[in-house]
């Protein structure tokens, strides 16, 4: 397999050198006094991630209620699909589960998956990093997708009843596919008549999830927030800031994974500090999932055995029909079965 370049061009270097630059500069602007009481003879100018990291416990809303490891390397992307079952998607193929955690099998694939969607039908879309290929629900071949740009990096997908749409991180586009390949929309690009500001993806963790409400969230880590949009391409609405509190989006592009509730409520994954949250229908923070102390390993540098690829770290999670999180550690290779308390 062809090795990915590490060797950034001058051009990419000072478009990530502006874009860190200002996520720092947002997240050191939010954090003032009145969000983080200064100590006594403490340096103003010190980056306190262990008090960055502190969750109050009454904002804990889960619980933990099972875990599982034996996940193949790798891994990058976790969906839910029929009877709950579980797809994962790693270095060898797709890893499948049932919802208590014992592996059914893996679907192989000749390059590793960076993410996957299972359609109401059980049809299995596992995206490789630069094309699509489509399996029944047995795990046999449908057929592949070709590539839409020579340069796309696909890091995630969602899929409805008629179309799927996969987020390619490269081009910073949500591409509209119908369900024989076709692409019929392009979601998310720089567009001042529609005015749309476009997507910040300084690196390769952009997503997408469908609500009932047939709305398409996605997230936009270089902007510290989540986009709403039509499947038309139409931008409804944005939430989320930076900011070092817990209400907001920390570090240099967060979040890096969405999930939905049957309720409207939207799941957010972070990295660097990774931790799962949880904000209602109309966008406030309704509480956290699960926070650092969980995760052990997952925050520290040099988790990545693999430096040209920046998914190997962070948080992925996804929702079954009775409301359990299943939160994907990618740095730990494993996965944690979250219930609501009470």
């Amino acid at each position: 397999m062809k090795r990915l370049r590490t060797r950034l061009s001058r051009r990419e270097f000072i478009e990530r050198s502006i874009l860190y630059a200002a996520g720092s500069a947002a997240l050191a602007d939010s954090i003032n006094a009145a969000e983080l009481p200064a100590e006594k003879n403490a340096n103003p100018f010190a980056y306190d991630i262990e008090r960055l990291a502190r969750i109050d416990p009454s904002l804990i809303k889960y619980e933990q209620v099972g875990s599982f490891a034996g996940v193949s390397a790798e891994p990058r992307r976790i969906a839910v699909g029929p009877a709950d079952s579980l797809y994962i998607a790693t270095r060898d193929g797709i890893d499948t589960f049932e919802r208590g955690g014992t592996k059914l099998g893996q679907i192989p694939l000749t390059s590793p998956a960076r993410c996957v969607a299972i359609a109401e039908d059980g049809m299995v879309y596992a995206g490789l990093r630069t094309h699509i290929e489509v399996f029944t629900a047995k795990g046999q071949p449908r057929g592949t997708w070709d590539p839409p740009t020579r340069k796309t990096w696909f890091t995630g997908l969602c899929v409805g009843p008629n179309d799927l749409f996969a987020a390619d991180s490269a081009n910073r586009v949500i591409f509209r596919y119908d369900r024989s390949g076709k692409i019929v929309g392009r979601i998310g690009e720089k567009n001042k008549e529609r005015n749309i500001p476009g997507l910040i993806v300084p690196s390769p963790y952009l997503d997408a999830k469908l609500g009932r409400d047939n709305l398409l969230r996605v997230n936009n880590p270089g902007r510290h927030c989540v986009e709403v949009f039509t499947v038309d391409g139409d931008l409804e609405m944005s939430w989320g800031k930076p900011s070092g509190t817990i209400e907001g989006f920390c570090g240099c592009c967060n979040p890096v994974g969405i999930a939905m509730l049957s309720d409207g409520g939207c799941l957010t994954c972070e990295k660097g500090i990774p931790r799962v949250k949880v904000y209602a229908a109309d966008h406030s923070l309704d509480g956290v999932v699960a926070g650092p102390e969980l995760f052990g390993q997952n925050s520290l540098s040099g988790q990545l055995s693999d430096t040209s690829d920046g998914t190997l770290g962070g948080l992925d999670a996804a929702v079954d029909s009775q409301g359990r999180i299943y939160v994907l550690d990618l740095a730990g290779r494993q996965v944690r079965v979250m219930k609501r308390k009470g």
